[in-house]
């Protein structure tokens, strides 16, 4: 991949970062964003470190190339590959269709984790993609603790299966898509569904919409499927103002 390429890409994994932590949809300084380098076995991630940008202030700078092992390869001074890199490697060993993996904890899913209330299908041309996100499963890793060794990371590989995003107790979740647009729109779309449950919830008892509704919507892309398109660019756009 040629060094344009690759500062292209770390251009657009602190444009997630930027996103994602402006949308508070992760607490400062956690939250991580990497992507596949294609033709190689590296990954690009958001670095952490003493001197470390916060996710909200991530510049292309902040994000260094490690290997498939999680050991950095090009960190500059205090830089250092987040405790949980083994998130991304895991995902990436064992997903050779995704290109980008996030790992943020956004409150309101982290609030239905603990819980243990589902989120439901409540809504249709509300956001037919969050929806599809929803009628597609969404797996659940029912432990609390940091994924930093690599049986953890094999063990959320697995949880998730072929899925685009899981909810992880007490913690977050982890987004994965075949683009890094892609996986922050996914990252999104399962707030956008937790956040109306939760309203819903508030509200009263939550009724999923109509079997004959769901037919309509079932099997649309996710955000995975479908890459970031015209919502991601609204993002990009609102960030970089």
């Amino acid at each position: 991949m040629a060094e344009g390429d690759v500062d292209d890409l770390k251009e657009r994994i602190a444009t997630a970062c930027r996103v994602l932590a402006r949308l508070d949809l992760t607490r400062e300084p956690a939250g991580h964003v990497s992507a596949r380098v294609p033709g190689t076995d590296n990954i690009l991630i958001k670095a952490r470190g003493e001197d470390e940008s916060g996710v909200r202030f991530t510049k292309p700078e902040d994000v260094i190339m490690c290997d498939i092992e999680g050991k950095a390869l090009d960190a500059v001074g205090q830089q250092i590959a987040p405790r949980e890199v083994f998130i991304h490697t895991w995902m990436y060993k064992a997903r050779p269709d995704v290109n980008c993996v996030i790992h943020i904890h956004p409150p309101t899913v982290v609030a239905f984790t603990v819980v243990g209330k589902p989120l439901l299908p409540i809504y249709g041309a509300y956001d037919p993609a969050s929806l599809a996100l929803c009628l597609d499963g969404i797996p659940h890793y029912d432990r609390s603790v940091l994924i930093s060794n690599d049986q953890l990371g094999q063990d959320l590989a697995a949880a998730i299966g072929e899925k685009d995003v899981i909810t992880m107790r007490g913690h977050g979740i982890t987004s994965l898509g075949a683009s890094v647009e892609a996986a922050g729109l996914n990252a999104i779309l399962i707030n956008e569904l937790a956040e109306m449950n939760y309203r819903a919830y508030m509200l009263g008892d939550p009724r999923p919409i109509p079997d004959e509704d769901i037919a309509e919507f079932k099997g649309r892309a996710t955000g995975r499927r479908a890459g970031g398109g015209v919502a991601w660019e609204v993002y990009r756009k609102m960030v970089d103002a």
